[in-house]
């Protein structure tokens, strides 16, 4: 797909996408650094791209409750200066957002329009960037996804996959569900969304993906084991018990029927992503 501009380059979704479409144009930090909103907006201004993809984002959770600021710019002022140079071009922009803007309550699956009300800075910065790309009033469309796994960087997997291997047995929540999200679907689904946008479909301005079925973090880390062959076993554990800096949402479900219907895209069965990953994996070693 030629014209593409891709905000990030290590991140997860980012190297999903240089595979998807090498022929891209992926700006990392030295190109656009998402520390200073209006050089990401003049860098998207000259490459006069036919569409933008924000694949960057500050996803350090705990961290960012010490360090708001820079959450608050790469998170949400500079989605907003790319959305706006965005529109000023009349170009798609497409922008991943975060299960975090919602306050994990309940049981039921959210919905896209759902009241927000996130629990720490991370989820904070990241509405109030959905916030700015919509303000923008451009051809956007935000997608929030969960529990982003893949090959690539440090995400769950990796860390269970290290765990695992050196230890008998793993405390793991199990009061906290969600949707496992292999990148590689997230990834699919951008270029997926953003061609029909360039052909002229019209979209909703937010869009939910993530991964099937339903599972809590203690689930994932058995599947994890079973499918490596290791023997380590998990012990469940509320979320009490593992107390961080940022408060996690304990209901991350989210309804994806609105995407199923504009575009036709099913939510992807995480098991089989988690196989595709381990075996990538196997790869590199």
């Amino acid at each position: 797909m030629q014209g593409v501009l891709v905000f990030g380059k290590t991140g997860q979704v980012a190297r999903e996408l240089a595979l998807l479409a090498p022929e891209a144009q992926f700006l990392g930090r030295d190109e656009a650094d998402l520390a200073d909103p209006e050089g990401c907006a003049d860098a998207l201004l000259r490459a006069r791209p036919s569409l933008v993809i924000n694949a960057a984002a500050y996803t350090a959770v705990d961290r960012a409750e010490s360090e708001p600021d820079i959450a608050r710019s790469v998170n949400a002022l500079s989605p907003g200066a790319m959305a706006r140079a965005a529109a000023a071009l009349d170009v798609p922009f497409l922008h991943v957002s975060t299960d975090y803007v919602f306050d994990g309550s309940g049981t039921a699956p959210w919905i896209e329009s759902a009241a927000t009300a996130p629990l720490g800075v991370y989820g904070a910065t990241k509405l109030a960037g959905e916030q700015a790309v919509a303000a923008a009033r451009g051809r956007s469309v935000i997608l929030r996804t969960s529990w982003v796994f893949s090959a690539h960087g440090a995400n769950f997997v990796k860390t269970m996959l290290r765990l695992g291997a050196v230890r008998d047995e793993i405390a793991v929540v199990a009061d906290q569900i969600g949707g496992p999200t292999p990148a590689a679907g997230i990834a699919a689904t951008l270029l997926h969304i953003g061609r029909a946008m360039a052909e002229g479909r019209p979209a909703a301005a937010i869009y939910h993906y993530a991964g099937a079925p339903d599972a809590s973090w203690a689930d994932f880390a058995a599947a994890i084991f079973a499918q490596a062959g290791l023997a380590c076993r998990v012990r469940p554990i509320p979320g009490a018990d593992y107390p961080t800096p940022a408060r996690r949402p304990q209901n991350s479900r989210l309804d994806c029927g609105a995407i199923a219907r504009d575009f036709a895209v099913s939510r992807p069965d995480w098991r089989k992503g988690l196989a595709d990953v381990l075996a990538r994996l196997e790869q590199t070693t």
